[in-house]
Parts: structure tokens; sequence; C-alpha cells
């Protein structure tokens, strides 16, 4: 089981590193232009994730940024950025997240939170509460829910994974569909139309599902580094297969 997020001091958490920060960026946030900050850890581990570093706290600390300057960043920047995105790894796991995103709210920021889904509890207590609710939600879906056996850090690690992913998609479906959307990579071992069926029914009628291609590059598990993506002729197959089951699917 994954226990309750502790809580360390704001002096110790805010000083010591734990993320990389992108200082600007104008393709994270739809319609702002955003600093990102990617949290270091995860309980995942999908076989082709590319920051594999920060997921397994590989990255030095002269490479990362802390709560401090990241807070410095964007009070000086919030002339020029209207939007700040916490990804990762899994932002969830972080147990000064609520402090990060209200501090950030108060400085006039809109929130974007990027999310793995299997943390449901973690962000009903952020939604429930203005001061920490994300404006826009991103919850990553990576294959059909009774496969995710082959994501886990660990056997046993998230127990119940497909419930918990079908109760983050209700939540992040009840903000208007201009404040969410689901993503999927696509992965030829991991997203095949069975797959895609079976993701398609924890989603709304409305939903915004945004694909994207596999690269196989500096992926976590070397192995998928030797794997083909699907040809365009696959990709558009399988785009077209989920429009037929979610109007809202597109490959970006």
């Amino acid at each position: 089981m994954i226990p309750p997020a502790p809580r360390p001091t704001r002096e110790s958490s805010f000083t010591q590193p734990v993320g990389a920060l992108v200082p600007t960026t104008l393709v994270d946030f739809p319609g702002c232009v955003a600093a990102s900050l990617f949290l270091t850890g995860c309980n995942l581990r999908c076989p082709y994730c590319h920051n594999g570093d920060l997921v397994q706290h590989h990255v030095s600390a002269g490479q990362l940024v802390s709560l401090e300057q990241t807070l410095a960043h964007l009070k000086k920047r919030r002339a020029v950025l209207t939007g700040f995105v916490i990804s990762g790894g899994e932002p969830l796991l972080f147990p000064h997240l609520a402090t990060l995103i209200a501090e950030a709210k108060s400085l006039g920021y809109h929130i974007k939170l990027d999310t793995n889904g299997t943390l449901p509890d973690r962000l009903r207590t952020l939604m429930e509460s203005p001061d920490t609710a994300p404006d826009f939600i991103a919850m990553d879906i990576k294959t059909a829910p009774d496969r995710y056996a082959l994501l886990k850090a660990h056997p046993g690690d998230i127990p119940d994974i497909a419930q918990r992913l079908a109760e983050s998609a209700r939540l992040i479906a009840t903000l208007t569909a201009d404040r969410r959307e689901w993503r999927t990579v696509l992965v030829p071992p991991l997203v095949g139309k069975s797959d895609i069926a079976a993701m398609a029914a924890l989603l709304p009628a409305d939903a915004s599902w945004q694909f994207a291609p596999f690269r196989n590059d500096h992926c976590l598990d070397a192995q998928y580094d030797a794997l083909a993506p699907y040809t365009d002729a696959q990709t558009d197959d399988l785009i077209a297969y989920a429009q037929s089951l979610v109007a809202g699917a597109a490959l970006r």
C-alpha cells in the first residue's frame, strides 16, 4: 500500500532539490505561456519512459531546483508567464504539492497538473479546495487497466489499480471539457485495439484524448530502444479506431 504523504517542514522541503524546471514553454499548457516543473519520483516504471533519471532519482542535485528557486522564478516572470505546469514523475507523491499549488495560485498563476491516475484520493483532496484545485488536469493512460502490472515498480505496489484509474478519470471528468485531457503513447507492445477499447471505457464521451507516437530512444528499459514504432498507416488505423469510440481522440 502507498502510505499517506509525510509532512516535512517547510524549511527543509523548500530548500532541497526536488525537480527539473523548464523556465518557459509554449506547448505544455494549452492556451498559456507557462513554466514547467518536473518533480522527481514515480510509483510506475513505464519501460518507454524518457524521464527515467527523474523517475529513479538519478539526477544530480546540481541539475535540479528547489521549491524556493521555483517560486522565485514564478515571482520574477509573472508579467510574462500565465501558467505553471506540475509534472513528473508522479507529482501527487510529492508531500508539499498542495503548498506549491497554493503559493503559485496566490501569484496569479493557472495550474496544470499531470498525473498517472493511480492516486485518486490525493487528487480528490486537491480538487476539493479552491486554494489547491488545478485549473487543468492531464491524465496519462498507459495501456488497458488490467495490463498495468507490466508498469509497476514492484509487484503489489498499487492494489486495485483498475479501480484507482477509473476513480481518477471520474474525478477529472467533473471538470469542464476545456480543462482536462487524457494522453496515451502509442507503444506497440502496450497499445493495440483491445487496449484502446479498454482505455476508452474509462473516458467521458466529450474527452480530449491525445495520442503521441512512441520514440525509441533513451527509454527507461533499453530493450524498448530497439522496438520499431508503429508505421504511419498503423498509427492512422489506431487513431481512427479510437475516434470511433471517443470522438475527441487525436494524434498530437
